[in-house]
Order: structure tokens, then C-alpha cells, then sequence
């Protein structure tokens, strides 16, 4: 079984996101390849795909939009399960596009569309974003559930039929940053 994980990521933290995913599914015995969209050019020998992006304004990146229309047919022939990162714990809240979603979820024929919290490190967005997170009250900090990430990516395994995880030993490198 071969997997493509990949992201749409603007500032690393939904890339993050899809290698602890990787790296998980990876541990449990299956064949994975981790890049970004816009290094993939064929869905050729992938059995199934894990996609996400960032989401800014309640929608994904343009980026994972235009991966969605390139590959939507690909997609549609494979198992497919789609992620999203970014609204931010404990701030006002921006509530995703729900017909977007929908959208995607359709065009890709996706098993689940699972949403985790993202991360705002104000050293890394530019000048204007900073002006928009602050309009906003938008947090800063990291507010990834680390445990939701790799019991998501387990579930996946899963159903893909992959070996039983492993119990890693306490203070494995592998493990994703917290």
C-alpha cells in the first residue's frame, strides 16, 4: 500500500501537520511519500492519499484548491482522506466555509475531512498578516493537538489495513514537536 501525504502550508505548521502523519503511517508499516502539493505532478502509483491545507479567511490555500482541480479525477479512483489547519483556540470565532468544504469533500470523493486547531507565530507571517491577526484578536501560539494528529493518522492506518502502532519508548525522536 503506498500513501502520498501532502499539504498546502503557507508558514510550515500544516506541513508539520502532514509529517507527523507521514511518520506515522509510515511507523505502521506502510509505504509513504511526504510532499508538498506543489511538488506532485501524478497520482501514479499512490493506492491512497492524505491532502490538506492551511486555511486562511475559513478556506484552504490556493494551492490545495488548484491540487483538488488537477487531480480531482486522480482522486476520485483512490482512497482519500482530507485535513485542514488553522482556526486558532480561544480567539473570536472565524468559521470555515462550509460549502467550500463541501466542495472539496465531493471532489475528491474523501473518506473524512478532519480539522485541526493551527499555530500563529507572528515572527513568521508577514507585515500584513500581522495586521489582520491583531484586527482580529487572533492567539498566538501553537495550538496543534498533537494526540488528535496521530490518533487521526492512526484511524487511518487503520482502515487501510497497515500492522498494529507500535508503543514507542518514552523520549523517541520521532515523536512530532510540541
Amino acid at each position: 500500500m503506498k500513501v502520498l501525504v501532502t499539504a498546502a502550508s503557507r508558514h510550515e505548521a500544516t506541513a508539520e501537520i502532514g509529517a507527523a502523519i507521514a511518520s506515522t503511517l509510515s511507523q505502521r508499516g506502510l509505504d509513504v511519500d511526504a510532499r508538498a502539493v506543489e511538488e506532485v505532478e501524478s497520482l501514479e502509483g499512490y493506492d491512497a492519499v492524505v491532502l490538506g491545507s492551511a486555511i486562511y479567511a475559513g478556506s484552504w490555500l490556493r494551492a490545495g484548491h488548484v491540487f483538488v482541480d488537477r487531480h480531482g479525477d486522480e482522486l476520485r479512483q483512490r482512497r482519500v482522506w482530507l485535513f485542514s489547519s488553522g482556526p486558532i483556540h480561544g480567539t473570536p470565532e472565524q468559521p470555515l466555509d462550509q460549502k467550500s468544504m463541501r466542495s472539496l469533500d465531493a471532489a475528491t470523493g474523501a473518506t473524512d475531512h478532519h480539522v485541526f486547531e493551527g499555530r500563529l507565530d507572528r515572527r513568521r507571517i508577514s507585515a500584513g498578516e500581522r495586521i489582520i491577526a491583531n484586527v482580529v484578536h487572533v492567539s498566538e501560539g501553537d495550538f496543534r493537538d498533537w494526540d488528535d494528529v496521530l490518533a487521526w493518522a492512526n484511524s487511518i492506518a487503520d482502515e487501510l489495513g497497515a500492522a498494529e502502532a507500535a508503543t514507542s519508548p518514552a523520549g523517541d525522536d520521532t515523536a512530532p514537536p510540541r
